[in-house]
């Protein structure tokens, strides 16, 4: 059982290591090598955890992938905010906005990476879902919601805003506004809310990411 701790910590030491070279380097720019002399060990522990660099960002990519997802359940669990407030949050908890994050998602955007992108949205799509589900059914009990397919929904809205969002995505102070506009304009009407019932609370997150 210790011999299996140690294994842990020694992967998510070069875990780690990795991210940081990853966000002060690059990931093309770094190599095994910088990542072996950042830990501090031998070629063949690296090979023992992980067959590449490749397979490395495989795994960072799955770490941040349930750091994400934690910071949505957190979030969703947090009964002092209105329903309205932890939906959009949940929503928007999936951008990443640190160096690493936005190192990975340089790199999972890249064609010869889309299995990769793939992958962490369809994990993303399975953990998240669920829980912005459970939300929209507390929000349809207290009269806030009027829609048949919660979880469908939920997807729709997930797939949208971590797409229109995401910090690596090109757009003019104008179109962010716009497509701000659009979220609430369209998740009102996916969610069977009144008109303008998302409209403050929507804004106030964007406020929120941007001070």
């Amino acid at each position: 059982m210790a011999r299996g701790k140690e294994a842990e910590a020694r992967k998510q030491e070069i875990l780690d290591a990795a991210e940081a070279l990853f966000a002060r380097k690059g990931f093309d720019e770094t190599s095994t090598g910088d990542i072996l002399e950042a830990v501090g060990i031998a070629r063949g522990t690296l090979y023992y955890h992980f067959k590449s660099k490749e397979d490395i960002l495989d795994a960072v990519i799955e770490r941040m992938t349930r750091q994400l997802l934690a910071n949505a359940r957190a979030i969703t669990e947090d009964e002092s905010l209105p329903v309205l407030e932890r939906l959009t949050k949940t929503m928007l908890s999936l951008n990443v906005q640190s160096a690493i994050g936005q190192e990975v998602m340089a790199q999972v955007h890249k064609p010869q990476n889309a299995l990769l992108h793939q992958k962490m949205q369809a994990r993303l799509l399975q953990g998240v879902v669920p829980i912005m589900t459970k939300l929209e059914n507390e929000g349809i009990r207290q009269g806030l919601f009027q829609t048949d397919y919660p979880a469908q929904a939920a997807e729709m809205l997930m797939l949208y805003s971590s797409e229109a969002f995401d910090a690596l995505t090109p757009q003019s102070e104008e179109e962010r506004l716009r497509r701000i506009q659009g979220l609430i304009y369209h998740a009102e009407r996916v969610l069977g809310a009144e008109q303008g019932a998302l409209q403050e609370a929507i804004f106030n997150i964007f406020r929120n990411l941007e001070a």
